[in-house]
């Protein structure tokens, strides 16, 4: 740990500074979790933006007029709450929000700078997502929708873009939105 000297008193204050800080072996593993669902936020993105053939077709790409919300929340419309989910589906302010919390949450967490931000963001968009596809056909509570929702709350609380992220830089520790 670091001091810095209080001059009127001349005595040692200790100093919190993240380069000080020991990375333990679980830091890695949340920074890397954080860089492998950032880059899943991300990707998705640039497919349905794109329509590179893996899960959008370029004939359903957004920049090809296709819907990013289309697909997913009409295929709902059998659900619990199918009739809400469906309603929304094409709407370009919800298409727009959509793609924008991809691109946002994905930037966030792969930078390591708006992790909590993105965290409460992404965990928002997931559980969404899992109430739209209510009831659950392979597993009667839990599935990935969920399972990232957690994973994205655990990023927030340790932390993760301290540890292979730019969470270090000076205006990000002067600003904790930005952590």
């Amino acid at each position: 740990m670091a001091t810095t000297y209080d001059r009127p008193t001349a005595r040692k204050i200790p100093v919190h500074t993240p380069a000080a800080e020991t990375r333990r072996p679980v830091d890695y593993v949340w920074a890397v979790a954080r860089i492998a669902l950032g880059w899943t936020f991300l990707w998705a993105f640039v497919d349905k933006t794109f329509g590179l053939g893996f899960a959008t077709p370029a004939e359903k790409a957004w920049l090809a007029g296709g819907s990013p919300t289309t697909g997913f929340l009409k295929g709902t419309e059998e659900n619990a709450l199918g009739g809400l989910f469906t309603a929304l589906a094409g709407q370009a302010w919800v298409d727009w929000m959509f793609m924008l919390g991809l691109l946002g949450i994905g930037l966030a967490l792969m930078l390591g700078v708006g992790t909590r931000v993105a965290a409460v963001a992404g965990g928002l968009m997931m559980v969404l997502m899992w109430a739209a596809a209510l009831p659950l056909t392979t597993n009667p509570f839990m599935d990935e929708h969920l399972v990232y929702a957690i994973v994205l709350a655990g990023l927030a609380m340790a932390n993760a873009g301290a540890t292979l992220g730019l969470g270090n830089l000076p205006i990000v520790q002067r600003h904790p939105i930005l952590k």
